[in-house]
């Protein structure tokens, strides 16, 4: 099935509107609920345009800040709305355990989010719940995603195929690292 599915990202990422598919996946992702990371596409269109991976980076980033706002609105003004489908996705419990983040860690939640395969989409909808100060949220957000996505594809880009499969081999676990890094950073800085 991901093969499948790599193929055909790979077909679309040499089309002239992949740029376009490429924002409108990244700007959903970070607010609708069943909708996969734009790693999946940004991946594939880095490793077959290097030359233009900084230009996705660039409209990836652009595009998830922007739907981190739109889920951030969402959660402000309309979360009793959405609720039901957090609960009905099976999301509830990972919802709870970012709203107690937030309480605990505010921005620095965002940021590590932002970076981490931890859905952002609830990050943003939490946020928004919680009234967090829109420009900490911004910042994050921009720290965060940019961070991510740049990495991935300056990686992709330099090293191309050659660590595509290592990379997404052990994404979740270089991810997971990250986020325990970015935690003990801010313990001891706060300790």
């Amino acid at each position: 099935m991901f093969e499948k599915l790599y193929v055909k990202v790979m077909q679309l990422a040499r089309q002239p509107q992949a740029l376009n598919y490429l924002a409108v996946l990244s700007f959903l992702e970070s607010f609708v609920l069943p909708f996969p990371p734009p790693d999946v596409m940004l991946a594939p269109m880095s490793v077959a345009r290097p030359e233009r991976a900084m230009r996705f980076a660039s409209v990836t980033l652009i595009a998830s800040v922007i739907g981190g706002m739109t889920g951030y609105m969402i959660g402000a003004f309309l979360f009793d709305q959405v609720q039901p489908f957090v609960v009905e996705w099976g999301y509830q419990q990972k919802f709870d355990v970012v709203m107690n983040w937030f309480e605990i860690w505010g921005f620095w939640a965002v940021l590590i989010a932002g970076f981490s395969p931890v859905p952002y989409k609830l990050f943003t909808l939490s946020a928004g719940v919680l009234s967090l100060a829109i420009i900490p949220f911004l910042v994050a957000s921009l720290i965060g995603r940019g961070l991510r996505f740049f990495l991935l594809a300056w990686c992709l880009a330099k090293f191309g195929p050659a660590i595509e499969s290592k990379l997404i081999q052990y994404i979740e676990r270089i991810g997971w690292a990250i986020v325990i890094i970015l935690l003990v950073f801010i313990v001891t800085y706060y300790l």
